[in-house]
């Protein structure tokens, strides 16, 4: 599709659904995307966001009650911040219960915006436990959620053809990904779910295998209110303390706001996301009595891992859950784990204490890398985690951290507080150190790297309000890396600054402008120097308008530029600027949303990374990379209460190129398009 056939059903598209129509929408999809954008540094198509934003789906449609809620389960709103929370809890110890939600603009700590996103996922209501529980009020109260969706990317890729119709292709199974998804919920206490998934390249009920879909994740749960708090059997994730020992599934660390800085551990969950690496399979449970909490754990499940060239160890562990090719099948369920271990607790109001121990066994060893930077990493076959962590919130500050040692290796380290100077302003102050030789396989720690593992450093951020209409955020981040890293053969250091400022004129308009700098150290460049090293310079500018231009119509523009240098080469830059329309429409069965975006990047290291709207319970963060256009458009239809349809379209267009992508994912021609349909049951 060219410029003008996409500018012209941009113009058809806007004529259609025309602010006269009154459309309906569901709008949590636009208060979890902004919350997303709140608490994400900068999204990456690496993170997982299906979790949480499956999370904040759930407490949309079954909010917490604002008079039984726990610390706990607040902590699952991960865009408040401890103290707020504490705030929330401490009136209604002092106060008595919420007769309203809006109660809560006595709060000092809430703000009215961060009141405004609350009011979506709270009620003041009355609780109904597991009471003369039956097969018929499970199958008459329950809410039962099924969704089936499948995607494919239009254009033929390499991986999918053979130049020699005598072999067969690179991947064994069709474009096509599909997901089938199952949720159950009884009144907040009772769960199930279930995934499966096939991703695009992967077989699908063929002659020889009669699996059907490649991944299956499943768990029945139970949270009560006496001896046992949780349960859960199946796949599982586990977060305590800071994320330092034992943390599974999503999480954050810099972001927008100091809301994400300092963990929010809510201990057993049931894990919902497709991902296929980030979980526990197994057994979990949380006992305790008002102040103690004790959560035994196990878990044995298969690992997709690939081999030293020797044959009998584990040269590294394989994440992407992609089984397409024969290497890869190959490589797949290849390890065997199993982690068993326990995290007792002691919480009170103010003071929260936790220690948590576990080991993890494998049934192969791993061997030591040939690279110099890799001889700190694991090498054997069993590891033991051993980690202490605490928080405590004095009057209007908050204390935290976590202490974590791999026996027989290393250590790690980090220390925070965050503190309301005033009704204006807040500040948060972290330090952190970890050891070369630290290793935890669920490491998910504040951290410069992708894990917390040899880096030391000290984080301090800072946000104002001005005012009802103006407020500014900033942080700085220092930070050292003792040992060497990929492609860093000596140690190094760096710094990261961000700054944003917001400006709501009032309800319909919103202005926003960041900078963001990140300075690091990488190889020379230079043939002739082996172990010298040169900054590597990245900023970022951006500034985005978000304005209403009535009660169904929003548009979000952004312009975004990247100036990237290393060394004393010439600068790199990039630049990306789109246009979104989103519909709240207030009564039709249609609506929906479109991006027109053009984006112009010298190389991979001035890409763009940025936020889509997508179907439910899905999400799109794409690199905007190379010189083209982008255009996507979202379209849901509810045929009746409880069934509803999402179409999402979405094409790329690079100018001056005769190939997208490259190995088996090539396609010839300068167009990429794919194309996902969902379809969802509520009953």
């Amino acid at each position: 599709m060219n410029f003008k056939g996409k500018y012209l059903l941009f113009m058809v598209w806007a004529l259609f659904f025309s602010p006269e129509m009154g459309l309906c929408q569901d709008e949590s999809s636009e208060i979890i995307d902004q919350i997303l954008e709140l608490v994400s540094r900068d999204p990456d198509e690496d993170l997982d966001y299906s979790d949480l934003v499956e999370r904040l789906n759930f407490y949309k449609l079954n909010p917490l009650d604002l008079n039984r809620a726990s610390s706990e389960q607040l902590r699952e709103l991960f865009f408040l911040s401890p103290l707020q929370i504490n705030e929330i809890l401490n009136h209604r110890s002092q106060h008595g219960s919420f007769m309203d939600k809006l109660e809560l603009q006595s709060l000092q700590s809430l703000d009215l915006e961060t009141i405004s996103l609350l009011l979506n996922f709270v009620k003041v209501g009355i609780y109904s436990p597991l009471q003369n529980l039956s097969a018929k009020k499970l199958i008459q109260k329950g809410n039962h959620d099924l969704i089936l969706r499948m995607g494919q990317i239009i254009q033929p890729q390499a991986g999918f053809m053979s130049a020699d119709s005598s072999k067969s292709p690179n991947y064994i199974g069709s474009p096509l990904k599909l997901l089938t998804r199952y949720r159950f919920n009884y009144s907040n206490t009772l769960a199930a779910s279930l995934n499966m998934e096939k991703d695009a390249g992967e077989l699908f009920f063929d002659r020889n295998r009669n699996k059907g879909f490649d991944f299956y994740s499943g768990s029945i749960s139970y949270r009560g209110q006496g001896l046992l708090k949780k349960l859960v059997l199946g796949d599982y994730g586990l977060q305590f303390g800071q994320g330092l020992s034992m943390w599974s599934g999503s999480g954050f660390g810099k972001g927008v706001g100091i809301t994400t800085i300092a963990k929010q551990d809510f201990g057993l969950k049931p894990y919902s996301s497709v991902n296929e690496a980030s979980f526990l399979r197994g057994a979990s449970a949380t006992f305790g009595s008002k102040k103690i909490s004790f959560t035994p754990f196990v878990s044995k499940k298969n690992l997709d891992a690939s081999l030293s060239s020797s044959g009998s160890e584990i040269a590294s562990v394989n994440i992407s859950g992609l089984h397409r090719t024969k290497t890869e099948i190959e490589n797949k369920n290849r390890l065997y784990s199993t982690v068993y271990g326990t995290n007792i607790q002691y919480n009170t109001r103010n003071l929260n204490l936790g220690l948590t121990a576990y080991q993890t066994k494998f049934s192969m060893p791993f061997g030591v890398g040939k690279s110099l930077y890799e001889q700190y990493e694991f090498q054997g076959n069993s590891l033991t985690n051993l980690g202490f962590h605490y928080d405590y919130a004095l009057k209007n500050t908050y204390f935290f951290g976590e202490m974590a040692h791999s026996l027989n290796s290393g250590y790690g380290f980090i220390n925070g507080l965050m503190t309301s100077l005033s009704s204006r302003v807040s500040l948060v102050l972290l330090h952190r150190k970890y050891t070369k030789n630290y290793h935890s396989f669920f490491n998910q720690s504040v951290s410069e790297a992708s894990n917390a593992v040899n880096e030391s450093g000290f984080y301090a951020a800072m946000a104002l309000k001005f005012d009802s209409k103006w407020d500014l955020f900033v942080y700085s981040d220092f930070f050292k890396f003792p040992w060497l890293k990929f492609r860093v053969d000596a140690p190094s250091s760096g710094y990261e600054l961000l700054a944003q400022l917001n400006y709501k004129m009032n309800k319909k308009f919103k202005i926003s402008t960041r900078f963001k700098q990140q300075l690091r150290e990488e190889n020379t460049t230079d043939l002739e120097d082996d172990f010298g090293l040169e900054a590597v310079d990245k900023q970022n500018y951006r500034l985005e308008l978000i304005y209403d231009l009535n009660d169904q119509f929003t548009l979000r523009n952004r312009a975004e530029l990247v100036r990237y240098r290393k060394g004393f080469l010439n600068h790199e830059t990039g630049f990306l600027l789109y246009q979104d329309v989103i519909y709240k429409p207030l009564s039709s069965k249609l609506s929906g949303n479109l991006r027109f975006g053009i984006f112009d990047t010298q190389s991979f290291n001035s890409r763009i990374y940025a936020y889509e709207n997508d179907v439910l319970y899905s999400y799109a963060v794409p690199a905007y990379q190379g010189r083209g256009t982008r255009f996507y458009g979202n379209v849901r239809y509810t045929f009746f209460r409880g069934f509803d349809l999402w179409l999402r379209y979405a094409q790329t267009s690079y100018y001056g190129q005769e190939t997208v992508g490259s190995g088996n994912d090539e396609i010839n021609g300068n167009n990429r398009s794919d194309v996902r349909l969902q379809v969802r049951f509520q009953f």
